[in-house]
């Protein structure tokens, strides 16, 4: 796929979010259209391809009773104003990830990755099972919203970096994109951190306003040319062991819908979350291969003096989150941790043992 096919709707830039301003959602003869805004380039593998999906499961499910109109980053509002176009009503929904909104409450980042934490099977259990979704919703309710878990990439690459990393001596004065607690934790480890959106990596990589990025993982990051500018490919991230996208909606227009659209929403969610990680578990290893054959990629793991000092740094990180002075960032911790601690023993010694063995024993 040529990368520009994909990400040239978020050259449109900031100059499109004077289109956001639109008319109310159409209602006509009991059928409504809903504007869904994204943070991913049109077209994109895996996310943007999935908030498509998920918007054609709900107008399909629904038999269109409840249309959903998908306006990729930059062709309404620029990708990281996609949750304030929900809030003040230029979009009914936003497909994105919850950690992008940080600055409104910290609480938002245990709903995407965390360091060092979950695996997405784990957040989903949590979110589910645990009382995680409860707690999302009180974070929400302070902004009008109502979010779902919508797709996930399970766990993701490391990250793309023009030179070699030896040790921590190699992190002194490095330019990295990277958002949420992960960049914190990039942060104490002496790293200038930056989050901008995916249609705009490339082009700092490019010129030199970055010297390492990470994104997602192979799918997305050959499609966005990553490899033209850096070689050194880091797998696996310990910053996103389990990276969830969310599906967040004005509130009481959601409540608003009848009872079935409501559900069909939801089932639509879940259905979406295991299809994407599917579509990752599918194409990452394809396109990790065209990477390497193809391209020159070099695929490293990162030192042990740096996952050693990451995790450090992320338990710091922890820390000062269950000690919070904001009550429900507090609680999203505690009940994280709590979560953690319990679903860890069925991944590792089940799952963790399993693999371990596999690897070991059985060359197919």
């Amino acid at each position: 796929m040529d990368r520009r096919s994909f990400i040239k709707s978020a050259a449109i830039g900031a100059g499109a979010a004077g289109a956001a301003t639109l008319s109310a959602p159409a209602i006509a003869a009991d059928k409504i259209t809903w504007r869904m805004v994204t943070t991913w380039p049109k077209n994109f593998p895996g996310l943007g391809v999935g908030a498509q999906r998920l918007a054609d499961r709900i107008t399909k499910a629904s038999d269109g009773r409840l249309t959903i109109q998908v306006y990729s980053a930059g062709e309404l509002v620029p990708a990281l104003q996609s949750l304030d176009a929900v809030i003040d009503g230029s979009a009914e929904m936003c497909h994105s990830a919850s950690y992008y909104w940080q600055n409104k409450s910290q609480a938002l980042n245990f709903f995407t990755g965390v360091p060092f934490g979950m695996t997405h099977r784990e957040v989903s259990t949590w979110v589910n099972n645990l009382g995680g979704q409860e707690i999302w919703d009180e974070v929400y309710d302070q902004f009008g919203l109502q979010a779902f878990i919508s797709g996930n990439t399970a766990n993701q690459a490391g990250g793309w970096f023009r030179e070699e990393l030896t040790g921590l001596d190699s992190l002194k004065g490095l330019r990295f994109r990277t958002p949420g607690l992960g960049g914190k934790v990039w942060e104490k480890l002496g790293v200038t951190v930056t989050n901008i959106a995916g249609g705009e990596i490339f082009q700092a990589l490019q010129s030199g306003a970055l010297d390492a990025a990470e994104f997602v993982s192979p799918y997305n990051d050959l499609a966005l040319g990553f490899y033209q500018v850096a070689k050194n490919y880091y797998i696996s991230s310990f910053n996103e062991p389990g990276m969830a996208t969310e599906l967040a909606m004005d509130k009481a227009k959601f409540q608003a819908l009848p009872a079935d659209l409501q559900e069909i929403v939801k089932t639509a969610c879940q259905a979406e979350s295991d299809q994407m990680g599917n579509d990752f578990f599918a194409n990452d290893p394809r396109a990790l291969k065209t990477l390497v054959d193809d391209h020159g990629v070099q695929v490293r793991e990162f030192p042990e003096e740096i996952k050693q000092a990451a995790a450090t740094a992320a338990l710091e990180i922890h820390g000062e989150l269950l000690n919070s002075s904001d009550p429900l960032t507090k609680k999203a911790a505690e009940s994280f941790r709590d979560a953690l601690r319990l679903v860890r023993t069925r991944t590792e010694n089940n799952e963790g043992s399993y693999i371990q063995t596999r690897k070991q024993y059985f060359d197919l």
